[in-house]
């Protein structure tokens, strides 16, 4: 307590206790020398706090100076100098929590924030995560692999191709890492990141220190709204057919999640994160400068931070992306030259087939990179320093992207021809991505599910559209990694099977 204190001294008070004989044995200045720096909350002595706050410090474990007689509810050797009311509270036993009317304890936290035993789905934050959509799948999957040629897995993205040899003689060489690696990243890859921006992306005005690299970006996409300090109250919106991991993000952090359309303008006043994805998984959207524009100085006029998935940014299929590359949310025709309040996410899984080195990074506004990399510099979350020096030849090699590019070409029109044989229909407005986004043509009336089982019934297994939310109702997904003899077989089944509905 200060000299300044607002009330006057008086007989009996708190500042008074500071000329008598010490609290469990401890001297020194004021009234932190009195009591067992355990007891202390905000410079105070417990006694001047709640019944509750005090019964709380007493469940602490002894090992704590002053013998931790207070906290285990015994009487400490002297209590010479405590008012009889201060003495009852300090003296006090440890009652047991009691329920009220409205099913809260009177002691502790309530019910749905209470430790739930070992082995229980525990709610985090009050909110019960979803179930893991995939595990759905098995009943479809057993459907399919009992098909006399075997089962064509286009369900999960999954890369088949093998990583390129510039990252598997880069992770060779620097296998002898003995030391702990950086968790902001070697300047070597920090730098190729800021090149491959520069060059691939249209992004000359990154720096590194507007660098992080992630293990993968499925982790960044979870823990972004954590890291950020969003909560009860705050809204993360994210496409209306959307990767589950947007939604599971924000109820971890125990924020609300909201699916919108891309008009901002109808979207909640109160959105501290926009979660944009372009190109879409699953529908394979992209989104224009002048969209993204859009985005940035909506989000700007309310302070919300705006996260750019861009995995799929090197598979575009046709124009103008073809053209003239997928845009980056730090494109500066985008920002106006100015990279505040914007994220752009990046993985090297589908382009450089990475997926098992999990490798990827997140790059935009200094001070929101700055402090995330505080963060899990506490946590411990490094990409291992092997996984960044394949990065680093990967982002500097061009030639094997345009090869993985290709493979995915040739597979995507294999398919197509095969799909719009069987009877489904492509989105018109998928022009990007490692999917085909299809439903039954000119029906209303097929469910994602239904399509799902008679996929499996000629061997084939896809993932639902509702997997990514009620707008992905009547669609599936359909994957392009699978190798070129398992794609030709999955077309051989769809278009010689006629149509399926």
């Amino acid at each position: 307590m200060g000299a300044t204190a607002p009330w006057p001294a008086r007989k009996g008070s708190f500042r008074d206790l500071r000329d008598r004989p010490a609290v469990c044995g401890r001297q020194g200045p004021g009234l932190r020398g009195r009591v067992s720096g355990r007891l202390h909350l905000r410079g105070q002595a417990d006694a001047v706090h709640p019944p509750r706050r005090v019964r709380g410090l007493r469940r602490l474990r002894a090992g704590v100076p002053g013998r931790g007689d207070l906290l285990r509810g015994r009487h400490a050797p002297d209590l010479v100098g405590l008012l009889p009311r201060q003495r009852r509270v300090l003296q006090r036993p440890r009652l047991p929590g009691r329920r009220g009317e409205d099913g809260r304890h009177r002691q502790g936290r309530p019910d749905d924030r209470r430790p739930a035993p070992a082995g229980l789905s525990v709610p985090l934050h009050g909110r019960a995560l979803p179930d893991f959509p995939w595990d759905s799948l098995a009943p479809a999957k057993t459907r399919a692999a009992a098909h006399p040629g075997g089962i064509v897995d286009l369900s999960v993205g999954t890369p088949v191709d093998p990583t390129p040899a510039v990252a598997q003689e880069a992770l060779r060489e620097a296998a002898n890492a003995p030391g702990y690696p950086q968790t902001v990243g070697t300047l070597a890859l920090r730098e190729a990141v800021v090149a491959w921006f520069a060059r691939r992306r249209g992004v000359p005005d990154l720096g590194v220190d507007g660098v992080l690299p992630t293990l993968g970006s499925k982790e960044m996409v979870a823990l972004l709204p954590a890291l950020l300090g969003l909560g009860e109250g705050d809204v993360v919106v994210h496409p209306r057919a959307a990767y589950p991991t947007y939604d599971v993000g924000a109820r971890l952090a125990g924020a609300t999640p909201v699916p919108v359309g891309e008009d901002p303008t109808t979207w909640p006043e109160r959105t501290r994160l926009v979660w944009l994805n372009s190109p879409g998984n699953p529908d394979g959207h992209v989104l224009g400068v002048d969209q993204l524009a859009a985005v940035v100085a909506w989000a700007r006029e309310r302070g919300a931070v705006v996260a750019s998935d861009e995995c799929y940014a090197e598979l575009p299929w046709r124009a103008p992306w073809t053209e003239e590359g997928v845009p980056s949310l730090l494109d500066p025709r985008v920002t106006g030259g100015d990279h505040a309040g914007l994220l752009a996410l990046y993985s090297l899984s589908k382009q450089s087939n990475l997926a098992g080195y999990r490798a990827a990074f997140v790059a935009g506004d200094p001070a929101l990179v700055g402090p995330l990399t505080e963060v899990r510099k506490h946590a411990g979350m490094i990409v291992p320093f092997p996984v960044q020096a394949a990065m680093t030849a990967v982002l500097a090699d061009d030639a094997h992207v345009a090869a993985q590019r290709e493979r995915y070409r040739a597979r995507r029109e294999v398919l197509l021809g095969a799909v719009e044989a069987a009877g489904l229909a492509l989105d018109p407005a998928t022009a990007a991505g490692l999917y085909l986004w299809v439903r039954a043509a000119g029906r209303d009336d097929v469910g994602s599910w239904e399509l799902v089982d008679a996929l499996a019934h000629r061997g084939i297994l896809v993932a639902p559209g509702s997997f990514y939310g009620p707008h992905g109702e009547g669609y599936v997904r359909v994957a392009l990694t699978a190798t070129d003899e398992r794609v030709a077989a999955a077309a051989d089944r769809l278009g010689g099977g006629g149509r399926l509905f």
